[in-house]
């Protein structure tokens, strides 16, 4: 029998221990804070698939690939999309309730998508129904549950994973061998000041997947949402708003989209992201109104209940008020390369969902596409644990060179050469911002959110890059205590290798925008990034 350690409980997490353990397989599942609490539960937009008549696979192919901005694998994309209906099917089994209307099942349309598509639940809750849907759907499987256990480490033998260092409430780390590791850890969104992730998404299965040598990729391209509330916690405010009818606007009152991209408000996250933020930093750093009065009380509190309650509760009458917005990290494109089975450079290691780089999503990610990837993609894991192809390296795209732990090569040098200086990556300049660090200073995790927003965010330059990476260089990993200590690694890390993406990178794709890119450099011209104001 197959020992698998599923690390996530999340939609990836849990669609895989529950397909693993239904062929048999003996699954182990351990989630960082109590079972409910992922990525998956906050995702209000809705999961998209091509399930009515006057849609197609095809279009669906067509519309990922275009939002992914070159750089989606198509092969990835098409298994999605051909794939994704029968995965939300699936879920409908599981137990999940889709807002349905007289016609059948609802559907909603979000930017870049030609079609409506999106299935919601709860109208603006669909990954809190998905989620409680599966965690039930578990429950009632064979597999054993450990909450409150955080992965440190995974276990490295002959080149293989066999298992992984786990750390439990009371700051106890154990080891736990398995036949094969399915990480599922979620994103990276507490990277950044402004995220609209929960506190555990910390990037732990990426950083622990890259110290113990597997491959990663497209770490660049991290997608800034482009309207969270501008307010403490900077909740999210689904695209299904603006698919409804909202509209963007100025502190002037005027419309800033229109003259921006064809498809205004519903233009790909990127393009309304970073006009969101320019738009900001022309108003001092006042924050952007979103406009949804349109729509009426009665209709936002029956589609958006969720929204309409955390919008009232900041202190804002949505319904006779444009609210202020303000751009948030929301979903990591990058992560642990995998292939089309979710298997990493690593025999014996998986990766699915947020943690994992399928390609499907490019520079990119559309609208909505992320819940259906980690259904797709974990099935494929599961079928192919079950078939005991855990130690069977895949191929994997292009990644970012590894760069071991503590090695005396910069990250910021991962480009071929120092971005101040010009010569090669041993060089032994003494950058200016880095004369009065001191090498012995802990990292500082708020001040590493605050330098990866300013310098690593929605645009980004060579000097910027190289300010933030000797920043980065001048601090130490905490050793590993609790919870606290290990995420801090895991963030360091993974800041680490960001900056040094972003650096290697030098043309601008979609999330990632380098405004030293010579075809950018005339249209990004302005002042340092914008504050926000108070709300």
């Amino acid at each position: 029998m197959t020992r698998v350690l599923v690390v996530g409980g999340g939609i990836g997490g849990l669609w895989t221990a529950v397909k693993a353990a239904d062929a048999g397989c003996a699954v182990v599942l351990v989630t960082k804070t109590e079972l409910a609490e992922t990525n998956t539960r906050y995702a209000q937009g809705g999961i998209a698939a091509a399930l009515f008549p006057d849609d197609s696979a095809d279009r669906h192919f067509a519309d990922t690939l275009d939002a992914g901005a070159g750089l989606a694998d198509p092969a990835a994309v098409r298994v999605l999309c051909d794939e994704g209906p029968a995965r939300v099917r699936d879920l409908i089994r599981f137990g999940v309730e889709f807002d349905r209307g007289e016609s059948g099942l609802e559907r909603g349309l979000e930017a870049a998508h030609s079609r409506p598509r999106i299935l919601h639940a709860g109208g603006d809750a669909t990954g809190a129904a998905i989620e409680s849907a599966l965690v039930a759907t578990v429950r009632r499987r064979a597999v054993h549950i450990a909450e409150r256990t955080m992965l440190v480490d995974l276990i490295v033998e002959d080149g293989a994973v066999v298992g992984a260092r786990l750390l439990d409430e009371h700051g106890a780390v154990t080891e736990h061998l398995a036949d094969a590791v399915v990480l599922a850890t979620g994103g990276s969104g507490c990277l950044y000041r402004h995220t609209t992730n929960p506190a555990v998404a910390t990037g732990d299965g990426v950083a622990a997947a890259w110290r113990a040598g597997a491959e990663v990729a497209d770490l660049e391209f991290t997608q800034f949402h482009p309207t969270a509330l501008a307010a403490p916690g900077t909740p999210l405010i689904s695209e299904a708003v603006r698919g409804e009818g909202a509209v963007l606007r100025d502190r002037d009152g005027l419309r800033c989209m229109l003259d921006v991209h064809p498809d205004a408000e519903l233009a790909p996250r990127d393009v309304v992201a970073r006009a969101v933020w320019r738009q900001m930093r022309a108003q001092g750093g006042a924050p952007v109104l979103l406009d949804a009065t349109a729509l009426g009380a009665e209709f936002l509190a029956r589609r958006f209940p969720g929204l309409d309650a955390v919008v009232r509760d900041a202190g804002f009458d949505w319904s006779r008020e444009a609210v202020p917005i303000t751009p948030a990290a929301h979903y990591a494109m990058g992560g642990v390369a995998t292939d089309l089975d979710g298997r990493t450079s690593l025999p014996g290691l998986y990766a699915v969902g947020e943690t994992a780089r399928t390609g499907v999503h490019g520079a990119n990610r559309l609208a909505s596409n992320s819940l259906l990837e980690a259904a797709v993609f974990a099935d494929r894991a599961a079928r192919a644990l079950a078939a005991g192809r855990s130690h069977a390296p895949a191929q994997t795209p292009t990644a970012l060179p590894h760069v071991p732990a503590n090695a005396g090569t910069s990250p910021r040098h991962a480009g071929g050469t120092c971005p101040v200086n010009g010569v090669s990556p041993d060089c032994s300049c003494v950058h200016e911002e880095e004369r009065d660090q001191d090498p012995s200073e802990s990292v500082d995790r708020e001040q590493l959110r605050e330098l990866m927003w300013q310098a690593v965010g929605l645009e980004r330059d060579a000097a910027g890059l190289a300010a933030a990476s000797a920043r980065l260089d001048a601090w130490r990993a905490p050793d590993v205590r609790d919870r606290r200590t290990a995420e801090d690694r895991n963030l360091l890390d993974l800041a680490r290798l960001t900056v040094a993406a972003a650096f290697a990178r030098r043309e601008s794709a979609g999330a990632h925008f380098r405004t030293d890119d010579p075809a950018q450099a005339a249209a990004s011209a302005a002042p340092a990034a914008p504050e926000l104001e108070a709300a």
